[in-house]
């Protein structure tokens, strides 16, 4: 059965989107079954994998026009599948106001194809609106990329409290599955004091794989290919590679000991 992670952030550009493309394509990598859920309206996880303007589309799930199956599509990549989002998204939290359970349809159509998959990536929108719950209540945990920048920390009190008010009211186990530094400059002090601020705040929820900032990261989605693809050899597509070991370990580890628990 899938484990669900959110990405996470309603700050725009912390690298959102760039960690959701290269942690879906990594884990596919390591021949883990793998589902990006694209349900941001600006749709730069779909045209980030060259899946851009397909139909039907993760709106059509989520009112009800369209099952799940039908919505997924394969990638480019060997274990790799997209639901993709489209323009039409952008209207979606208007039309779901009067759905009933209206926070619970993500979870409710994820749960029809939860078992076939290893992991199920969701790249939310910079918003902490319904598009944003529906994710936080579908999901296992939420992985939040904190730029190394001025104002980092900023919204990220907003966005710890709207996971707790999910974990009251919708998702009681919802867990914090990390927190991954982004956009790290080595050459400047700011970055430095900011890592350190956020390793003070979170502790050893940090991940310690840094992304540094790289041209070739921003580069890739232009071409709608992830970092290892456009260029393996890069620092971006190292960092990201390093994350995504230290993510499949965590989570190694926390899989053993639940049937440590069990047995």
């Amino acid at each position: 059965m899938a484990k669900i992670i959110s990405i996470a952030n309603q700050k725009g550009g912390v690298g959102k989107t760039t960690t959701a493309i290269n942690l879906s394509s990594l884990l596919a990598a390591a021949e883990k079954k793998t589902l990006l859920v694209d349900i941001d309206p600006q749709s730069n996880s779909s045209s980030g994998l060259s899946a851009a303007n397909q139909s039907p589309s993760v709106y059509d799930v989520l009112i009800g026009t369209e099952e799940i199956r039908k919505a997924i599509i394969n990638s480019f990549m060997p274990h790799l599948d997209i639901l993709p989002a489209n323009i039409h998204l952008v209207g979606a939290e208007i039309e779901m106001v009067d759905i009933e359970s209206r926070e619970a349809i993500l979870r409710k159509a994820l749960a029809q194809i939860k078992d076939e998959y290893d992991f199920i990536v969701i790249d939310c929108p910079p918003s902490l609106g319904l598009l944003t719950l529906n994710a936080l209540a579908a999901s296992d945990s939420v992985l939040i990329p904190v730029q190394c920048e001025y104002f980092a920390l900023e919204g990220l009190g907003q966005l710890l409290n709207t996971i707790n008010i999910v974990k009251k009211h919708y998702n009681p186990d919802l867990a914090i599955e990390g927190v991954l530094l982004t956009m790290f400059d080595t050459r400047l002090r700011l970055s430095h004091q900011v890592a350190e601020e956020v390793r003070k705040y979170f502790g050893e929820k940090v991940f310690n794989t840094v992304i540094h900032r790289n041209v070739r990261i921003s580069e890739s989605p232009s071409y709608g290919k992830p970092i290892i693809l456009y260029d393996a050899i890069s620092s971006g597509a190292k960092n990201y590679m390093s994350f995504a070991s230290e993510f499949l370990e965590r989570n190694s580890v926390i899989t053993q000991n639940k049937e440590h628990e069990q047995s």
